[in-house]
């Protein structure tokens, strides 16, 4: 037992350098649980002290929240009630924003009315005047259309020889059937010596006939313009002009009959062009012509003529039937003396009626004021002097009786 004792004391270990024993352990060890009993008590003594502080806090808290939550809760309905309040305001608000916009709307809508009204109407007058302008546009491009289709015919008609004498004949025949009445021309009539010019225009008074030559060298013309190089060019003027020199020749040849014709022909050109080119760039074909008494017009030209001749046969018979006029003359100043006889006859009428209207006029004056008088019951008695003087009433008396006004006619003869 000394033993176990013993060895319960002896050191099992050392820490640090000191012995522990088991005894040492154990006292360690209920130390150490003494400790833990203490430390418990003391978390629980601070643990009760910590709760009824926590218990106290929370009250504090609890009652601190009932306070705010009571003011929250009035501030809730001061804000319901200033909300109900802005509610109103803003309903009212609204409804006067609502009809002010409602009636902007309605001014807009009937000004964006009037405007789109007014904007239709232009619009409208727009698209006529635009299908107006359209209409002429159509018609200019028909026109345009059948203008070339007529290019093209008279481009076709050019091409042939044959067809370009028809067309400057066609040219010349029109001219001098606007111009001239019928009978003063003939189209292709025979000479004496057989020959059978374009166009034979009688003169007045006996004179020959003038001779119009509508055949003209066109295509030697076409030549010139269509040579691709300056020789080429040079060449077609040469032959154009050699050509331009035998007509001049064969008119002056065939149509200059003494006694027959004039002793000058026309050569018709079809063209102002060519005629000013023909003047301009052959001169010597323009002196060879006037040489030959051959007059080049163009279309200008030969209407001047015409008008001329026109005016010179309208001289002619106007001295055939001078006769005539003066014996219409001579009729027109006795219907002037029987018009002025009978306007002073009428005159005269007129004269006797003024006169018959100015005694009516005094008549009536007489009349106006015999009837003023009587309005104003003014009566006085005429003598038969003043009544066949040219009143027109008898006169009248008036005498009173039993306070009565009676008027009594008396006859004055």
């Amino acid at each position: 037992m000394q033993r176990d004792a013993s060895s319960f004391t002896d050191p099992v270990f050392t820490l640090s350098g000191l012995p522990v024993s088991p005894a040492a352990l154990v006292s360690a060890g209920v130390l150490l649980l003494v400790l833990m009993v203490f430390v418990f008590l003391a978390a629980a003594a601070r643990s009760r002290r910590s709760t009824e502080h926590l218990n106290a806090l929370l009250a504090a808290q609890s009652q601190a929240a009932e306070a705010r939550l009571a003011e929250i809760v009035r501030a809730q309905a001061e804000m319901q009630g200033r909300m109900s309040s802005m509610a109103e305001i803003f309903g009212t608000r609204q409804a006067e924003l609502n009809k002010a916009i409602g009636d902007r709307l309605d001014g807009m809508t009937h000004r964006l009315g009037t405007s789109m009204t007014e904007q239709t109407k232009a619009t409208h007058e727009n698209l006529r005047r635009l299908q107006e302008r359209l209409a002429v546009i159509d018609t200019a491009q028909n026109n345009i259309q059948s203008l070339a289709k007529d290019v093209v015919g008279l481009q076709a008609i050019l091409s042939n020889k044959q067809t370009r004498g028809a067309f400057g004949q066609s040219r010349m025949e029109t001219i001098i059937a606007d111009g001239l009445p019928m009978g003063a021309y003939e189209f292709q009539a025979t000479l004496s010596d057989g020959s059978r010019p374009d166009c034979l225009v009688r003169m007045p008074n006996g004179q020959p006939s003038l001779v119009i030559d509508a055949k003209f060298p066109l295509e030697s013309y076409n030549a010139i313009r269509d040579a691709g190089s300056p020789e080429a060019a040079k060449l077609a003027a040469q032959n154009f002009r050699r050509d331009l020199d035998i007509h001049i020749t064969d008119i002056a040849r065939k149509y200059l009959i003494k006694g027959e014709t004039q002793d000058i022909a026309f050569m018709f050109v079809p063209s102002e062009s060519i005629f000013a080119e023909i003047h301009e760039n052959f001169e010597s074909v323009v002196q060879k012509a006037h040489r030959a008494r051959v007059v080049i017009v163009s279309p200008s030209l030969l209407m001047l003529s015409i008008q001329v001749i026109q005016s010179v046969l309208k001289d002619q018979r106007m001295r055939e039937q001078a006769h005539l006029i003066q014996g219409e003359v001579v009729r027109l100043m006795e219907d002037l003396g029987r018009l002025d006889e009978r306007v002073q006859k009428l005159q005269t009428h007129f004269a006797q009626t003024q006169k018959d209207v100015e005694l009516i006029a005094t008549s009536t004056s007489k009349l106006m004021k015999r009837g003023a008088k009587i309005e104003d019951m003014e009566f006085e008695t005429l003598s038969p002097s003043e009544v066949a003087a040219g009143e027109p009433d008898p006169p009248r008396h008036v005498e009173s009786r039993t306070g009565m006004l009676k008027l009594r006619v008396v006859d004055e003869d």
